[in-house]
């Protein structure tokens, strides 16, 4: 009898690369956590107005580490 691939479980990718390092988690982290707090702004410079979107607050964590130079894909836009 042949024997069967098993999927691992809950998800997780087996013997391949995860597509964001460390270091932007943790930026996108800081991002949530001051777009939480209301001291997270947009724009240049931090000049426009405060980021009330959670989905915007992670966009911006992971431009900040690409800055930064972590681990993190290209933009697609």
């Amino acid at each position: 009898m042949a024997t069967r691939k098993r999927s691992s479980p809950a998800g997780k990718k087996s013997g391949r690369g995860t597509k964001y390092g460390p270091a932007a988690g943790k930026s996108v982290e800081s991002a949530l956590r001051r777009e939480k707090r209301g001291t997270l702004k947009s724009g240049k410079g931090g000049k426009g107005g405060v980021v009330r979107s959670r989905q915007q607050a992670i966009a911006i964590g992971l431009s900040e580490a690409r800055k930064r130079g972590a681990k993190v894909p290209a933009k697609k836009s």
